[in-house]
């Protein structure tokens, strides 16, 4: 079977990989210029040299038994760590938070930098188009964007999965990078504020296993201020976040060598009730976090669960082991 997946998150990935492990053609599409999605890495230019930034996902758990298998191996490779100073099973990407999907993308066909614009039947499968040009002809298709994305594309299509999308909003984010020639003072290598709050969250990015030495934050705000503040101007926004950390961190803060922000318009997704969407007379399927909850693990469990129908479970679990 042919196969697009549209998204290259970490639900996209893990449906895309689970299916091509059990023989299918798979093509994923992401309008991204490389892997991360949620789980990106920025990286700025300072004085001292580059540093990166988590800027999305700060780290994640694993809980269900399929999930830790696939995290030991992806330790066992390297391309994740411990971040004990959060919880003993806290883990982050290494040397970002990235890198177990780049992992993924090595073994896997993805057309990066491409923003699919319409998804139609044909008498054989589907066609995918970007910007009203068609860019591939497959047996079926996989949405795995979120939500407010999905609905889009699935309107003209199945709107009955298009309303169960809409029914499942996203929270915004602020998220402010910033790098500094010296180490802030404290202990603590993160914060935890509220969703109300200027600072929802922080973290010393360089504390992380894996890091440069050049000391940086990421300041995330809650999803409430975010979303109250959606439109404030970025110099703004960022004297905000860097006042609520100099506040919590009880001291006035030197001038960054850089920082950056981001906005994340759909940056905590919804909970749908379901792990993954699938119809198989269309043979169009919808996987992502919106569906099971805002959790890294919940996104790889959702593309494995769709892969699985797709295909038969005991397929996919064959290979799995």
């Amino acid at each position: 079977m042919r196969v697009c997946v549209i998204g290259a998150g970490m639900a996209g990935m893990a449906c895309g990989q689970a299916l091509r492990d059990v023989g299918h053609t798979v093509t994923l599409i992401d309008k991204g210029r490389g892997a991360g999605g949620r789980m990106a890495t920025r990286r700025l230019a300072t004085p001292l040299g580059e540093v990166s930034f988590d800027h999305g996902a700060q780290y994640f758990t694993a809980r269900d038994a399929d999930f830790r298998n696939q995290v030991q191996r992806w330790a066992s490779d390297g391309h994740v760590s411990r971040w004990t100073a959060v919880s003993e099973d806290a883990w982050v990407g290494a040397p970002g938070m990235n890198a177990p999907l780049n992992a993924m993308a090595t073994d896997l066909d993805v057309m990066w930098s491409v923003r699919v614009t319409r998804i139609s039947r044909t008498s054989t499968g589907w066609t995918v188009s970007a910007d009203s040009s068609p860019v591939l002809t497959v047996d079926a298709v996989v949405v795995a964007i979120p939500a407010e994305q999905a609905a889009d594309l699935l309107t003209p299509i199945v709107p009955e999965m298009a309303a169960m999308a809409r029914g499942v909003p996203s929270s915004p984010c602020w998220t402010l990078m910033l790098a500094f020639g010296d180490r802030l003072p404290g202990d603590l290598d993160w914060l935890r504020g509220d969703d109300d709050s200027a600072l929802g969250w922080a973290a010393r990015n360089s504390a992380k296993p894996g890091r440069g030495p050049i000391e940086a934050w990421v300041v995330q705000a809650g999803g409430e201020w975010s979303a109250r503040n959606l439109d404030m101007p970025k110099d703004e926004v960022e004297a905000g976040l860097t006042d609520a950390l100099s506040y919590r961190l009880g001291a006035a803060l030197p001038a960054p060598i850089a920082c950056s922000s981001h906005r994340w318009l759909y940056a905590r997704a919804g909970r749908g009730g379901l792990d993954a969407l699938w119809d198989a007379d269309l043979k169009l399927g919808v996987c992502g976090d919106w569906l099971t909850g805002p959790r890294v693990e919940a996104a790889w469990t959702s593309g494995t669960r769709l892969a699985a129908r797709m295909t038969g479970d005991a397929e996919v679990e064959r290979h799995r082991r």
